[in-house]
């Protein structure tokens, strides 16, 4: 696993092509606050539903990482597709990250553990070090079922393409505001609330589940990310599509799955859940 991801020392140098695609999309999200409207906010809003909610939330995470569920092939490339609109790079890439999170949370090999500090965990591991992300045949060790695909080896290699097309169409459409809002500030917004999974919620919250790492329970994290934040659940039932387990632990993601089982689209749902015992009041978990 360290060969995969080099943590940040003394002497570790800056990853230019990173950091400099990085800063220039924070200095784009802080212009777009200058050309507000409610246009081009209220498109911001949609493509960030689109984009993080079910591209990454629904798409790169709870399906092709940890396949809680199942949809036509069709649907499942169109998630994959959203996903490369946030800038975290192609599906085989993200999801190889997220794997070896998983295998070696919070210890040696863990490319973002907050136990190496916040920063780190937030962007850090991104900004420094040997983040092999363009590498589609080395990170396909850790997501062989997707490189089994022509069209994720494709995607993860030419992630850019989409937002280059999404780019040049909202500016077409809606000029430089539009661009601001519905590229730079959007996709800054989007960035710094996954990356919060990776850091607020191995820091700050509450452990339902004795697991063998840090996560934790966050529930602003989860107003921001879809159900995301629902960290300590997900890690005590990976395989799980539901994360918020009780009642009041709101989980959108959830929500739109159970849409599409409704509908008959989605399938082989892994659930888990937790259920209150009004009289003792205790959480009981039942696993379906």
């Amino acid at each position: 696993m360290n060969t995969i991801f080099v943590r940040m020392s003394n002497g570790q140098k800056v990853n230019w092509p990173v950091s400099v695609v990085i800063g220039i999309f924070h200095l784009g999200a802080i212009a777009a606050l200058f050309t507000f409207n409610w246009y081009v906010c209220g498109a911001a809003v949609v493509l960030y539903w689109l984009a993080t909610g079910l591209g990454i939330s629904m798409g790169y995470h709870r399906l092709l990482t940890h396949r809680s569920y199942k949809v036509p092939l069709l649907l499942e490339y169109s998630f994959a597709v959203l996903g490369t609109l946030t800038l975290e790079g192609g599906p085989i890439s993200w999801v190889a990250t997220h794997r070896i999170h998983h295998q070696q949370s919070d210890r040696p090999g863990d490319p973002h553990s907050p136990r190496h500090g916040a920063f780190w965990a937030h962007i850090g591991w991104l900004l420094f070090g040997e983040a092999n992300h363009s590498n589609t045949k080395k990170m396909s060790k850790y997501a062989p079922d997707l490189a089994k695909h022509r069209f994720y080896i494709w995607l993860n290699n030419y992630h850019w393409v989409p937002m280059i097309v999404l780019t040049v169409s909202l500016y077409v459409i809606g000029g430089f505001p539009l661009f601001l809002w519905g590229i730079c500030l959007r996709v800054v917004f989007g960035l710094h609330t996954t990356w919060l999974v990776n850091s607020a919620t191995h820091m700050w919250g509450q452990r339902r589940f004795a697991t063998h790492d840090d996560s934790r329970n966050n529930w602003w994290v989860a107003l921001l990310t879809f159900g995301e934040g629902w960290h300590n659940n997900h890690h005590a039932h990976p395989s799980s599509a539901r994360h918020g387990l009780a009642w009041y632990e709101f989980d959108p993601s959830w929500i739109q799955i159970r849409v599409l089982k409704f509908f008959r689209i989605a399938k082989s749902i892994g659930e888990a859940r937790i259920t209150i015992e009004p009289c003792r009041r205790k959480e009981v978990l039942q696993t379906r």
